[in-house]
């Protein structure tokens, strides 16, 4: 399907919901869906962004911004994962204990509004991770309308782009606690760590980044592009003061580079050993 007919047909599903409550996180995905519905709904959409210590925090004023722009009701939302010691153990099933969180809280509104409808922004290539948060959607009932109309990340980011949106090329977003292995404890300090830690490769130009938290080891991933200019010596050492004083004992690169969920490729190993030795019996 061209990605023309795939926003005819997202345009054709939204207009058949007619209202909704839309969970707006500012990246690209929920702008470009925020972006279209606010053109089929008009003031029959509300979005909210939901915020808390695992939301980075520059990303709310753009958020807001972009709603502005589109003339969109837009609620901010408080939630508290950390309160939840369900979410603060880390066990694998964490994004489903916080999307639970919100979904519900998202789900609230709708039906304080008399809305049916609450819409989220995965796109088809989300159906190929580890990705919990999933089974909470389809608890509480939500609508992921790229999904729906065939949308991968490609087809979303070029739509983007089609659109003037100000988020296309927007690097890719992702909940801070997702920098830390399953299993240890998730807490305030280790959080603005790995913000602290971010925000140092990102004023030294870097778009892309993840700091994956491994006690005292920082394991930094960026775009294989990007590797020359953090190995440069200017850059490497000041990068590896910055990392030592927020606390790290060693700053290393990850040489896979950046990729989506590499804190669930333990996971998936897992599975393929059990489906080996299942088969062996």
């Amino acid at each position: 399907m061209l990605i023309g007919q795939k926003l005819d047909h997202l345009k054709a599903s939204l207009k058949e919901m007619g209202y909704a409550v839309l969970a707006y996180s500012g990246g690209v995905d929920s702008s470009l869906l925020l972006r279209v519905a606010s053109e089929v709904m008009g003031p029959h959409l509300i979005a909210v962004t939901a915020v808390s210590e695992t939301y980075p925090a520059d990303e709310l004023r753009a958020a807001k911004e972009f709603a502005r722009m589109l003339g969109v009701t837009h609620k901010v939302l408080q939630t508290n994962e950390l309160a939840s010691e369900e979410f603060v153990m880390n066990t694998p099933e964490r994004c489903y204990h916080c999307k639970s969180e919100l979904y519900a809280k998202l789900r609230a509104i709708a039906d304080s509004e008399g809305i049916s409808y609450v819409i989220e922004g995965s796109n088809t290539d989300d159906l190929n991770d580890y990705r919990p948060g999933r089974k909470a959607a389809k608890e509480f009932g939500l609508r992921s309308p790229l999904v729906e109309a065939g949308f991968s990340k490609a087809d979303v980011r070029e739509s983007a782009r089609s659109l003037n949106l100000p988020a296309w090329d927007k690097p890719s977003l992702a909940c801070l606690s997702s920098r830390i292995p399953y299993g240890i404890r998730i807490t305030s300090e280790i959080l603005q760590t790995i913000q602290a830690a971010e925000d140092q490769l990102r004023a030294h130009g870097f778009r892309q980044v993840r700091v994956r938290h491994h006690g005292e080891i920082a394991r930094i991933e960026v775009t294989r592009e990007d590797f020359a200019k953090l190995i440069s010596s200017d850059v490497m050492e000041s990068i590896t003061v910055a990392f030592k004083e927020l606390g790290y004992t060693y700053v290393c690169l990850d040489l896979e580079g950046y990729r989506t969920g590499s804190m669930n490729e333990n996971l998936q190993k897992k599975v393929i050993r059990n489906k080996q030795v299942a088969g062996n019996q």
